[in-house]
């Protein structure tokens, strides 16, 4: 075996005999927190370009977030409630959130010594970022007039006294609290502006007016306590000081809800006025106007966080913008499949011929994007649908569906209003595909449809062929050139029947019958699932080979763990790559020897779900049977969503997501990370040469869009003995 295999973690010494939840799984939360160090920790890689670093940075910001917003903001709530329902690993509400608040004020801190570190060392390639020392005095010039021109219109002081209503501060709103002492009577007053989110959270002064070819930026925040004297003529100004909020930004939706558009739109705007979970000041803020915000905006449970450094990092992003290429990656184009160009860009051609997978970011979604600008343009075709989970503000596929619908043709769209944070962006879809005639179906009040299906009905013959897209990641053209995912198109007509079944099964609440090949979340998918781990145990006890690969962004299931854990028992040899949360504890001698997880962090985030099992037959072979899904391995996905699981059975596209695929992953050496018995992680180290999955797929041609006129040869063959590609 490969060096990157047999670099194994270390595990637990003690035996699993009687042991408890705390032993035998991680906390949810605190593996989440876990996985933003890994993401955190690329901003110190010193082998990434600085502002790649950066964005890094930024990112753990912007995760820290939402899971304040979502995660913390839901065990408040329980805590609150007096809610004692433990968690997987035994903790109540109330223990998990002080664990995570320990956790938070560390990472916090991280975070900001990176930031100092990356300051730094931005300027030392001419890149200033909040330093006013650098100010030139014609760019002092060009700032007061950008304020009292750009700034001073759209912001509002208000005093915090009896005869003024406390202002609302909306999620995510940051805000200067001023103390001032009036000339005329030397009378205390402390005055409040909200920064409006309309605004930069940087303003980059221009090339023309700094002569030395830096780039400084200065924050909005400093720029208005730079120019306050401005907004108080006759006041003297002691003190000033920063802040930001954030609110719980979850959507509870009543069962009994009969109109889930203006539910959700009502819901919207609940989330904005959520309770405070965290407030973010800056270290030095007066005591005295600290205390009023902490009154006024009812922090309770909420984490109020006190920052030496830069409060809101993921406002960072902004500075990775600039067009420094020399400070990014190298710029990557994804390849079209000379597979689909050899039929002319015919993409029903060339799936009538063999079904083939597009391997998201390396390959192009645009070929998506095709599938449905095809259909919506071709008279041969009677009906599409599709379900839409997030789809982004500049959406091809959507336009192509209206035009579709606009020509003719039946198009059925399920919206999900439920996909978190895209709410708002997916009832304007809605509307305008409805406006545009699309039938237009919100799916299940309890249960999110989150697969990733579309069909196109087409007249061919004297009959209708139908053919299909199973994906593992949305409908977005932006997370599409950053995430890692699969997109199957096949004209199986076992998969058309089982997606039409699927479709109004979601449409009609028509449950389905006879599937000969797909599984469905809630249905059946965490039983065949089962199934299929069942039958590696079975092979283990008779001394087959038996072996379980599987790669997801999370795995939490209870009832998935003590299955695999059952599994490892028996002796089944268990490697799983899982980018994010970890409930399962591996390594632990009578409990999970047999298990290993590594996690995969680099340039592209991991996101396709991939679940391959020997089958008898040492792995990989033909013979594993091999799942693509839009499921992860948790209660949610497997219970409370509408998931799809789809077999892989196309000889070439079973071996590029089994043999390439699936392979690159656990043979990563650069971008992963062991994760330990005692919940710790550690670089993957290897005395061997390096492999890194992302170049390799983003230099090799995907076996089943390479096209006749490259021979096999011309892709690296992976090799569990060799390492990489041999």
């Amino acid at each position: 075996m490969s060096q990157a295999l047999t670099n194994s973690p270390n595990a637990a010494a003690n035996d699993a005999g009687a042991l408890g939840p705390e032993a035998m799984y991680f906390n949810r939360e605190l593996s989440w927190l876990s996985f933003n160090e890994r993401v955190l920790a690329e901003a110190n890689n010193q082998q990434y370009p600085l502002l790649e670093r950066l964005r890094f940075l930024s990112i753990s910001g912007s995760n820290l977030d939402e899971f304040m917003m979502i995660r913390v903001a839901g065990l408040v709530g329980q805590a609150q409630r007096g809610i004692d329902k433990p968690a997987i690993d035994g903790r109540s509400p109330t223990q998990q959130l002080s664990a995570i608040r320990e956790k938070l004020t560390e990472l916090s801190e991280v975070q900001q010594d990176i930031w100092r570190d990356l300051h730094d060392r931005l300027a030392e390639v001419d890149i200033f970022v909040a330093d006013e020392q650098r100010v030139q005095a014609e760019a002092h010039e060009w700032l007061e007039a950008f304020f009292l021109q750009e700034i001073l219109p759209v912001i509002t002081p208000q005093a915090l006294d009896p005869a003024h209503p406390f202002p609302f501060v909306h999620n995510e709103g940051m805000g200067l609290l001023f103390t001032l002492t009036r000339d005329a009577d030397n009378q205390e007053i402390i005055e409040m502006i909200l920064i409006p989110s309309a605004l930069p959270r940087f303003v980059r002064v221009p090339k023309d007016v700094v002569d030395t070819g830096e780039a400084i930026y200065i924050s909005i925040a400093s720029l208005i306590q730079r120019y306050a004297h401005k907004l108080f003529p006759g006041f003297t100004i002691r003190g000033d000081g920063l802040f930001r909020v954030l609110r719980d930004s979850d959507i509870e939706i009543e069962e009994e809800a009969e109109d889930l558009v203006r539910t959700f739109r009502s819901a919207i705007q609940r989330r904005r006025r959520g309770q405070v979970i965290q407030l973010e000041l800056e270290e030095d803020f007066d005591p005295v106007a600290e205390n009023i915000l902490l009154e006024q905006l009812g922090v309770h449970e909420a984490a109020v966080i006190k920052t030496d450094g830069m409060i809101g990092i993921d406002g960072l992003a902004e500075i990775v913008n600039e067009d420094r290429p020399d400070l990014k990656f190298d710029s990557y184009s994804p390849r079209y499949p000379e597979r689909v160009r050899e039929h002319d860009g015919d993409l029903f051609s060339a799936i009538r011929e063999k079904d083939i997978i597009i391997h998201h970011p390396y390959e192009s979604f645009e070929v998506v994007v095709d599938f449905i600008r095809q259909a919506a343009n071709d008279p041969d075709v009677v009906a599409i649908k599709q379900t839409l989970y997030r789809a982004g503000s500049q959406s091809a596929v959507i336009n192509a569906l209206i035009e579709a619908a606009e020509n003719g043709i039946s198009v059925t769209a399920v919206v999900e209003l439920k996909a978190r944070f895209d709410e708002e962006q997916n009832l304007k879809w809605a509307t305008k595909l409805e406006r545009a005639g699309v039938q237009v179906i919100y799916g299940f009040t309890d249960w999110k449809t989150h697969s990733k299906v579309a069909m196109v009905v087409r007249r061919e013959g004297d009959g209708f062929r139908t053919y299909c897209h199973f994906g593992t990641g949305n409908y977005h053209p932006i997370t599409a050139k950053i995430y890692t995912d699969l997109s199957f198109f096949t004209a199986d007509p076992k998969l058309g029947r089982d997606a039409a079944k699927m479709m109004n099964f979601v449409t009609g609440y028509v449950e389905p019958h006879g599937l000969e090949l797909i599984s469905i979340a809630p249905l059946d998918l965490r039983n065949e699932l089962y199934e299929r781990i069942d039958t590696e145990i079975a092979n283990a006890q008779q001394g087959k080979p038996a072996a379980i690969w599987m790669k997801a962004n999370q795995i939490t299931d209870s009832g998935m763990i003590d299955r695999l854990y059952a599994a490892s028992d028996a002796g089944v040899k268990i490697e799983l790559v899982c980018r994010g949360i970890c409930c399962l504890r591996p390594g632990v001698p009578g409990l999970s020897e047999n298990i290993r997880v590594k996690s995969i962090i680099g340039r592209f985030l991991e996101h396709s779900r991939i679940y391959a099992f020997a089958n008898g037959k040492p792995m990989p072979s033909p013979a594993a049977a091999v799942f693509i899904s839009s499921a992860d391995l948790m209660g949610r996905n497997l219970d409370r969503r509408v998931e799809t699981l789809i077999p892989i059975q196309n000889r070439t596209v079973h071996d590029q997501v089994l043999q390439q695929v699936l392979l690159a992953n656990m043979l990563d050496t650069e971008q992963s990370w062991w994760l330990r018995s005692d919940g710790t992680y550690s670089r993957v180290e290897t005395s061997g040469k390096p492999f890194n999955c992302h170049r390799y797929f983003m230099t090799n041609p995907s076996l089943s869009g390479r096209g006749g006129a490259l021979e096999a040869g011309a892709v690296p063959k992976l090799s569990l003995r060799k390492g990489g590609a041999g």
